[in-house]
């Protein structure tokens, strides 16, 4: 069936708005990481709990998916010797363009924004780091100018890699919103203590909240997991500024999924509960992925990619399980054990969820498009939700409480 089309294109930014008061945007983490509050929504009704006590309210034959990327320190600063400050921040390899090969690598060129680009000419920016009584060169060169962004060259002295130097000379790239510098705290606490793959630029923030503890408590209840990896991109808090969401552009995001993660997608098909957007984002594009495999709408030599309108334009009839299980076919005739792709997925009201049963997610900005996948899934009532939280005094965005949302019926 397809999506509703004609609903999207009068979908008005402006309906999607709502007064978030400084106050209510969380600064900094809580002391316990799982000592938030949680907002459950199920069936119209709004009750709540504390995050710990998730497994007390979800049942045993769930699934539960994890997005497991890792934030990179992805800003680096550089000083002019004329003492302007240039700060490069990271977006995504270009040279080489897989991860783990940019990496793993001794000079690569990665797709960068720019601060104060203007100070910056044509000359090579050093800047000199210590490691052990040693000394490290690391140099950036422009070497194309897109005029949003640029591609950055980045070579240095020594035997380290470009995933070393950056945790030696980066700094983690915290959301603008929070109005602060990056502390040391930023570290360790926006990073989820399951992250594993190295590449995202933002935190797939609902899975700050939980612990080891937490995570070990629904092991032996049952509860099974699974893990996905999509890199958050830093398009994740470009606002929407259009009065239409049609005339939106969604930010293109790489992520990968294990044979075997997709086979548990299809054993719980009925049962999965995703742990943040992005994770969601990730389960609905391989449902559009299998689909368009079926269909013959991609080119077998090319990395699988859906277009943001795509979903509301192809008339799709698989089942969920029918669809993963033809990218299962699809890696079984191509000899590989992980599906590999890109998304700019649109997940907004007149959407259908088909991948879970429920979200558990943060609270989201204003006319943002985390705000609009969230009215997809429990419709207008996503106001009753908001006005329910600040209300509550609960604590907003990147470091803020949490919520447990069940898809509308």
């Amino acid at each position: 069936m397809y999506q509703n089309p004609t609903f999207v294109k009068n979908i008005r930014i402006a309906d999607f708005d709502y007064d978030l008061p400084e106050a209510l945007i969380s600064k900094y983490p809580l002391k316990e990481r799982d000592h938030s509050k949680l907002l459950v929504y199920e069936d119209g009704n709004i009750t709540v709990s504390k995050f710990n006590q998730l497994p007390d309210l979800i049942d045993p034959d769930h699934l539960l998916v994890f997005n497991n990327t890792r934030v990179i320190p992805a800003r680096l600063k550089f000083k002019k010797t004329t003492g302007a400050n240039i700060e490069i921040f990271c977006l995504e390899p270009v040279d080489p363009s897989e991860y783990l090969l940019a990496f793993q690598s001794h000079r690569c060129t990665w797709k960068c924004i720019v601060g104060n680009l203007k100070k910056w000419k044509d000359d090579e920016l050093i800047r000199e780091l210590n490691l052990n009584n040693s000394n490290i060169r690391l140099r950036a060169l422009k070497v194309k100018d897109f005029k949003t962004f640029q591609y950055i060259e980045f070579s240095w002295d020594g035997s380290l890699n470009f995933s070393e130097i950056i945790e030696l000379a980066g700094v983690t790239p915290i959301p603008p919103y929070l109005n602060r510098e990056s502390e040391d705290i930023d570290r360790e606490r926006y990073q989820t203590v399951y992250s594993s793959i190295k590449g995202s630029v933002a935190a797939p923030t609902a899975g700050l909240h939980f612990t080891e503890t937490l995570l070990d408590k629904m092991k032996s209840m049952g509860i099974a997991e699974a893990k996905v990896t999509l890199h958050v991109g830093a398009g994740t808090f470009k606002p929407v500024q259009s009065e239409f969401i049609t005339e939106h552009e969604m930010h293109t995001e790489f992520f990968s999924v294990s044979a075997k993660t997709l086979e548990l997608l299809i054993e719980k098909h009925e049962k999965i509960i995703a742990v943040g957007t992005t994770t969601l984002r990730t389960l609905e594009s391989l449902y559009w992925l299998g689909t368009k495999v079926k269909m013959e709408l991609v080119n077998d030599s090319d990395l699988l990619h859906l277009n943001q309108w795509e979903p509301y334009e192809i008339n799709a009839t698989l089942s969920y399980p029918e669809a993963i299980k033809t990218l299962l076919d699809y890696l079984q005739k191509k000899e590989m054990k992980e599906l590999y792709a890109t998304t700019q997925i649109m997940i907004i009201p007149g959407y259908q969820i088909r991948s879970v049963k429920a979200l558990i997610t943060n609270f989201h900005q204003p006319k943002s498009t985390l705000l609009l996948l969230v009215a997809a899934l429990i419709g207008y009532d996503w106001k009753k939700v908001y006005d329910y939280a600040l209300n509550n005094d609960f604590r907003f965005l990147s470091y803020g409480d949490s919520s447990l949302l069940y898809v509308m019926k």
